[in-house]
């Protein structure tokens, strides 16, 4: 993903796989993080996407402003603040500038993407453990790899590359939001330990590798007991087959998102998918 977008954004990613014609991205709107920056930090990022109103650039360079002018440029700072922690203004972004890349690399214009992006609101612990497990083993499930490692341009495979060079001492970044490990304050982490993670991912992948479905190895993974999914269930889920509409969740949490029509409340995880009109297997979208 662009990586340039998540660090002005509050926007997290929690796992992506670019395939050839599409990819999928599990995303965190960070609104904790949007509310402590303050005005001149929110009109700071906002500047690098676009060039802003004049009065916010003279405001940005330093220039004193009457009364009046300073109240213009508070009232854009607080559209501006909602809009980088808005799915539909990072995905606009996201999705032009990819759409320019990837032009740009075929030397043609015109149309890049199939239609708007599709998502969808994750509302509990399993709905965010199935989406991210779905997206993670795409290339295996495609049989485009055979190991999560190999599995290239995908979230599960820079998070390995990101443990094997911190193992050897080749120290790295990791743009991603992070999984549970010792030393990660859990507030700031996706609610799963990171081994138990890695070894639900290699599972299923072997399972979906071997297109044995129906037959469920001894070794389930412990994260599956521990948020009461049935391993058959599972299977099922993370084959998709658009099981699901516009939330995912068990029956609880998708009987409180029926209730609340406007879906406001459960805009924090969601699964984006986006569609273009060509298979494009070259350009680095990183």
């Amino acid at each position: 993903m662009s990586y340039f977008f998540v660090n002005i954004f509050a926007i997290e990613v929690c796992a992506y796989a670019i395939m050839s014609n599409h990819y999928h991205a599990v995303l965190h709107i960070n609104t904790p993080a949007a509310k402590q920056w303050c005005d001149r930090e929110v009109l700071k990022r906002w500047a690098q996407l676009f060039n802003g109103p004049m009065l916010v650039q003279r405001y940005l360079a330093g220039e004193k402003l009457d009364d009046a002018e300073q109240l213009r440029v508070d009232e854009y700072a607080l559209v501006f603040r909602e809009r980088l922690q808005d799915i539909i203004w990072f995905m606009r972004c996201l999705n032009e500038h990819l759409a320019r890349e990837a032009n740009q690399e075929d030397g043609c214009k015109g149309r890049f993407w199939e239609d708007r992006f599709k998502s969808q609101a994750l509302l509990d612990e399993a709905a965010i453990l199935t989406c991210m497990a779905y997206v993670d083993p795409n290339p295996i499930r495609t049989k485009m790899a055979d190991t999560p490692k190999t599995s290239a341009y995908t979230s599960i495979q820079q998070r390995i590359t990101h443990l094997d060079n911190n193992l050897t001492n080749k120290k790295t970044g990791l743009l991603l939001k992070p999984l549970q490990c010792p030393g990660q304050n859990p507030d700031e982490s996706i609610p799963f330990s990171r081994q138990y993670y890695f070894e639900l991912v290699d599972w299923s992948g072997r399972i979906l590798k071997a297109g044995k479905r129906g037959a469920i190895p001894a070794d389930t993974p412990p994260i599956l007991t521990r948020l009461g999914i049935d391993e058959e269930e599972w299977l099922k889920t993370i084959d998709w087959n658009n099981r699901f509409r516009r939330a995912v969740g068990k029956l609880a949490a998708m009987k409180a998102f029926a209730e609340k029509q406007d879906g406001s409340g459960f805009r924090v995880l969601l699964l984006v998918v986006g569609y273009t009109h060509r298979h494009h297997c070259k350009t680095d979208f990183s």
